[in-house]
This record gives structure tokens, C-alpha cells and sequence, in this order.
């Protein structure tokens, strides 16, 4: 399959990486209007996660200025859309307008309705649409996932999902909320899309923290409201400095505890009474990667993404807005009929 990559920043870097790896997938033309990049020199691109990038070898691919003029290029069937947050919704229209299937990084759009509609029109069209929920492809979340949901932990009595960072000094577009939705809307939607995938829509949410991204900082701490789980919390959001990424988990269940935090650098490990705790055995998979071959795999035989319906991801837009907002209320619970 022919893909189109429009956006060059620390994402669209990431997916290109992962796309080499890919079987059956062809980097056939890229959008940036950043000149450099175009030459494939991504060393500039600068993200959370660490990685650092070089020198892609862009000789044989397509070069589009402005990423409408890629829409037009009849070779791209697929398009893989990492451009800033603001511009996700028009992209993904123009995209499916000119006939292509369409990745697009997190989230689809930044309110539901929006993300509800582009999901129809892609259906009207026949094209695939997924959002790039990549937590659902990590090993780490994929395979807890599958403990929680086979009954490995019996009943689930409480979850708590922690994301911190720095905020972006790389994207100065991040700390304009009209643009990004603010660094927990931007940070979480991972979090709370994770809890969506185990646990369904909640019914209510409430929030305390802090919102000031002038003063980089923007935090949370919410509370999901289940009738069957006593205890869902999603918290973190950006700090202040040099403040490490980390990513964390903590489910527990009427038959054990597993637990995760990134920066201890190792496996996940599920605790049961009585008995030492015991690491999981990872699949040695790459997130991204994954991600990319399964979305690719979908486009190509025309089949929906069942592991990660957009339908769930415009979900995870609405929650996550619902979350944000209900930190301005100071804890008061805030219906999460959407």
C-alpha cells in the first residue's frame, strides 16, 4: 500500500521510522512546508519521548509543500496524518474527500461532533479511519488489557493511570488550548482512552488540579465514576522544567495487583497474596510499529479497525473534554452521558 505522510514533526518522524518496518507498506510521498525536512533531515524533531532522529533517505519519495497538493497525487492510497492538533479535522475531511484511507495521530478532532461526523463520512466512503491511540499497541497496556479482560485479576476493584512530562518547549502551538486543547486533553486522551478499552463510558466524572499553561503547568486529578469499579483515576498532566516523561499504571483486582511505571524500565509485574510478584513476559514488539502494520493491514483489505474503532476514540474526545472541564467545578461530579 502507497502511503502519504503529511506532518514531519516528532510524530510524523516516529510513524516513518515504524512505516520502514512495515511489510507491504511503501512511503510513496511526504508534506511539510519546512524545507529541511523535505530534504530528510528530521533532526529538529523534538517530542516527550526521548528519541532523536537523523537522516531519512527520502530520494525515491514524492515532496509536497503544502499537504492538500499530496491529496491530489493519485499513487497515495492511505494517508498517515501527524500535522498539529487544530488542523487533524480539516485533514482527515480533504483526505477522505480525495478518496484515501486515513491515520491520523490523537485525537481526530478536538470536540466529538466533529470526530462524529468525519467518522460517517468515512463510512459513506468506504475508507478506513483510525485514530492513532498507540497505548492500545504498546505491550505493556495490550497484554494487561488481556489479564483484565480474560479474568486474570478477578474483579476489578480500582484503576489508576498516571502521564506526566515536561511541557513541549518543541511545539509552541501546544500551550494555545484553542490549538492543542491543553496539555491534559493532549496527554490524557491516551489514559482515558486506555479506560474506555477496559472499562467502557463512565457515568460521571470529577476533577481537581491546575490549569496555567502560561506557568507550563496544567494537572490533574479525576475520578471516572463506574457502578462496578469503586475506583477509576486518571492524573498527571505537564510540570514545570526539565520534568521526565513517565507513564504508570496500577490495576487491582479481587485476585491481584499488576503494576507499571516506564521509568523503571522493565515489565509490568502482577502481585498475588502469598506470593512474590512476578514480571510479565513482553511481547518484543514495537508500539508504533504495530500500530502502523495493523492500520495498514485494515486499509488494505478494506476491514475496520475492531482493536481500535474510531468510534471510541471520538468517545475518548468527549470524556476527556468532560474530564478538563470538570476540574473548573473543584471535585463536583459532572454527567458523563455523551
Amino acid at each position: 500500500m502507497n502511503i502519504g505522510v503529511i506532518g514531519l514533526g516528532f510524530m510524523g518522524a516516529t510513524h516513518l521510522r515504524a512505516l520502514e518496518k512495515v511489510a507491504g507498506a511503501r512511503v510513496a510521498a511526504i508534506a511539510s512546508s519546512d524545507e529541511k525536512k523535505l530534504s530528510g533531515d528530521l533532526s529538529g524533531a523534538g517530542g516527550n519521548l526521548g528519541a532523536t532522529f537523523d537522516r531519512f533517505d527520502f530520494s525515491n519519495v514524492k515532496k509536497y509543500k503544502r499537504w492538500e497538493e499530496l491529496l491530489t497525487d493519485r499513487e497515495v492510497e492511505a494517508v498517515d496524518i501527524t500535522l498539529p492538533t487544530a488542523l487533524h479535522a480539516l485533514a482527515v475531511r480533504k483526505s477522505l474527500e480525495a478518496g484515501k484511507h486515513v491515520l491520523v495521530e490523537k485525537p481526530i478532532a478536538l470536540d466529538g461532533d466533529t470526530a462524529d461526523e468525519l467518522i460517517a463520512m468515512a463510512r459513506e466512503r468506504g475508507k478506513i479511519l483510525m485514530a492513532a491511540q498507540v497505548l492500545r499497541f504498546f505491550p505493556m497496556y495490550r497484554q494487561m488489557a488481556d489479564l483484565v479482560k480474560g479474568g486474570g485479576l478477578g474483579k476489578i476493584r480500582s484503576a489508576t493511570f498516571r502521564r506526566r512530562c515536561a511541557a513541549p518547549g518543541w511545539a509552541p502551538w501546544m500551550k494555545d488550548k484553542a490549538s492543542s486543547g491543553g496539555g491534559v486533553f493532549d496527554l490524557l486522551i491516551h489514559d482515558v482512552d486506555f479506560v474506555l478499552h477496559l472499562f467502557g463510558a463512565p457515568e460521571a466524572v470529577s476533577a481537581t488540579g491546575r490549569e496555567s499553561l502560561a506557568e507550563s503547568v496544567d494537572t490533574i486529578n479525576a475520578q471516572l465514576h463506574y457502578a462496578d469499579v469503586e475506583s477509576v483515576t486518571v492524573m498527571g498532566g505537564w510540570h514545570h522544567g526539565a520534568f521526565p516523561f513517565s507513564m504508570e499504571y496500577t490495576v487491582v483486582g479481587d485476585a491481584g495487583t499488576v503494576e507499571y511505571s516506564s521509568l523503571s524500565g522493565g515489565a509490568p509485574v502482577v502481585y498475588r497474596a502469598g506470593a512474590a510478584g512476578e514480571a510479565m513476559q513482553l511481547a518484543e514488539v514495537d508500539g508504533f510499529e504495530e500500530e502502523l502494520r495493523y492500520f495498514v493491514d485494515c486499509a488494505s483489505r478494506g476491514v475496520e479497525p475492531a482493536m481500535c474503532p474510531p468510534e471510541e476514540s471520538a468517545l475518548a474526545v468527549r470524556v476527556t473534554r468532560r474530564m478538563s472541564d470538570a476540574r473548573q467545578v473543584k471535585g463536583e461530579k459532572v454527567s458523563c452521558r455523551v
